[in-house]
């Protein structure tokens, strides 16, 4: 028997569907429909009344409306964001965009100190882990967060590379179909770092013989990338659903104590995931480790005195004050981005490398994963098909033609159901890029930088506003928490 087997290994590549764009007809949401319905309504009334002086007469209003249906406005329609607008200005009158630490009012024990909708999440120390846990009492969560360290993945093999990314693939999949896992959620944070530590070094222990070829060229190395150099941190935080998992709890005590013992279950099967994937964890956190990673996200530029953040209670930020486009918290300026579109085409797994590593910039990258149930999924799916069908045959009715977009969307949803028939899980994803500088100036700078970064990785990004504080406490925080 001849051998056809190929000799090297093929690079392992991912296609991610698109944002679908459907709506209520012809691919407009329902708001537009509206505002397209209501200039008809205005306009074509006056025209046949009063012909073309009742049209100009009436062409505030109805302009209006298709000014608002089709005029962009921070990347989507304006009808679009103006609730958003709406909701933002209603929290800026009523001082909800404001925060600041009241130290004559103490907060009630066991509650995490943090603004806004965050500040109803608790806290509880697991007796026999001394993990710290943060319960979401109104999205019946309870999550845990782990620090995990890994090699440089792009420095390893093909062979390796495709090895630990089918490892951690299974690890995924065997989260979502545990049934119990609300949201997986991946920090990649990364700090500018000047090579102090690097330099410092070689000062003290180098040998430093110039004649050396090996020696001039470390020197070199350091003087060009060294200043250049960051600092990176994995954060993973896992969150139960406490409604999937009320038969064991109930089992296990009800309560905090049920859930824990749950959630720790969860957290045995995780550490087991990530030996196969060859990611070494190197501990949960308990309440000293979440409360200073608390503390130095809302203060970047504090100093060693961050370390004493003991309490949850008392780790959030002093003071914030949100913008539109922006956030305002003790010592930073900090904004965040949304992926809305990953790459269109086959990507490699290390496909956000430029994104990850780009130098200069304080910044944290979150990748929520979300499981969905198989009778979920297949129930969306049916109803993206029946809303393609729709939508195809309101287009050939009016005569209007097809595009590409939708056969791409078309062909995401079999894919999709195809993978659900071959016992895949199916997750949704989201992506958000919180971004830190010292300045407005600056973090404008920053975010251009993540913008041209992003496209390079083939990513779309969108500026959040109108939410930007809950958004960051999204992103930057490991609490594993969702912007609506």
């Amino acid at each position: 028997m001849t051998d056809t087997a190929p000799t090297m290994t093929a690079a392992a590549t991912v296609r991610f569907g698109r944002l679908p764009r459907r709506g209520l007809l012809l691919g407009f949401s329902a708001p537009r429909v509206v505002c397209i319905a209501g200039a008809a309504a205005t306009a074509i009334p006056m025209l046949f009344m009063l012909g073309p002086s009742g049209a100009a007469v009436s062409a505030p209003l109805w302009i209006t409306f298709l000014s608002l249906a089709f005029a962009p406005w921070h990347g989507r329609p304006a009808i679009e964001t103006v609730p958003t607008a709406g909701h933002f200005a209603w929290r800026r009158l009523h001082g909800q965009t404001r925060h600041r630490v009241r130290p004559d009012h103490p907060r009630p024990s066991g509650t995490m100190a943090l603004p806004g909708d965050a500040a109803a999440l608790r806290f509880h120390i697991d007796g026999e882990t001394g993990t710290a846990m943060v319960h979401d009492a109104h999205a019946g969560t309870l999550t845990a967060v782990a620090l995990v360290r890994h090699p440089a993945y792009v420095l390893l093999s093909p062979d390796e590379q495709a090895r630990r990314v089918h490892g951690w693939g299974r690890t995924l999949a065997s989260l979502a179909n545990s049934g119990s896992i609300a949201r997986i959620q991946v920090l990649e944070v990364s700090l500018p770092d000047s090579g102090a530590g690097i330099t410092g070094w070689w000062q003290q222990a180098g040998r430093k013989n110039s004649a050396q070829w090996a020696v001039r060229e470390y020197e070199e190395l350091m003087r060009t990338c060294a200043p250049a150099a960051s600092t990176h941190r994995t954060l993973i935080a896992l969150s139960l659903d406490l409604k999937a998992a009320s038969g064991y709890i109930r089992r296990h005590g009800r309560g905090t104590r049920g859930a824990a013992a749950a959630l720790r279950q969860e957290m045995i099967a995780f550490e087991a995931g990530l030996r196969s994937a060859e990611v070494h964890l190197a501990c949960w956190l308990d309440e000293s480790e979440l409360a200073t990673t608390i503390r130095t996200t809302y203060d970047p530029g504090a100093g060693p005195w961050t370390a004493t953040a003991r309490s949850l209670g008392t780790a959030g930020p002093v003071a914030i004050d949100e913008r539109w486009d922006h956030l305002r918290h003790d010592s930073g300026y900090s904004a965040v981005l949304w992926i809305n579109e990953w790459p269109r085409v086959d990507a490699p797994p290390s496909f956000l490398h430029a994104l990850v590593f780009r130098p200069g910039v304080r910044k944290t990258l979150s990748i929520t994963a979300s499981p969905v149930p198989t009778a979920a999924a297949m129930r969306d799916i049916r109803r993206s098909k029946v809303e393609y069908a729709t939508d195809a045959s309101q287009k050939a009715r009016l005569g209007a033609l097809a595009d590409l977009s939708d056969a791409a969307e078309w062909s995401d949803v079999l894919d999709r159901e195809r993978a659900l028939l071959n016992g895949h899980a199916d997750m949704r994803f989201s992506g958000l890029i919180a971004v830190t500088a010292a300045s407005v100036d600056e973090l404008d700078a920053a975010l251009a930088e993540m913008e041209r970064a992003a496209v390079q990785c083939g990513c779309e990004t969108r500026r959040m506003v109108g939410q930007q504080a809950r958004a960051y406490a999204a992103a930057a925080l490991p609490l594993a928490r969702r912007v609506n």
